[in-house]
């Protein structure tokens, strides 16, 4: 099994699996409600996709949840090692590291 692609990709996979778990629903129905592929949800589940704005809110409405309860506790330290945004600070510290390189 191949590892998850983020930490943040496996929270929300975990919470996507947790909410449908509760509901007694089975994944090709949730995606059904959801309006997605089996095969997209599962992967997802599994910490392997990276859904879009869209595919969160999608899940939510269909799991009768806010959105906002898969970024809920994510933080940058989340995203994948190759995803570093700066506060504004650390990004005028890394243009002057830029222009005196």
């Amino acid at each position: 099994m191949n590892a998850p692609r983020s930490r943040a990709s496996e929270h929300v996979g975990m919470l996507v699996r947790e909410l449908r778990a509760k509901t007694t629903m089975s994944r090709s129905k949730l995606a059904e409600r959801a309006d997605m592929d089996t095969s997209h949800l599962a992967r997802i589940e599994g910490g392997k996709g990276n859904p879009t704005l869209f595919v969160l809110i999608q899940l939510a409405t269909a799991l009768e949840v806010k959105p906002t309860v898969f970024l809920d506790g994510l933080s940058a330290a989340d995203l994948p090692d190759d995803v570093k945004p700066y506060s504004e600070a650390d990004f005028r510290r890394e243009l002057r590291r830029r222009e005196g390189a």
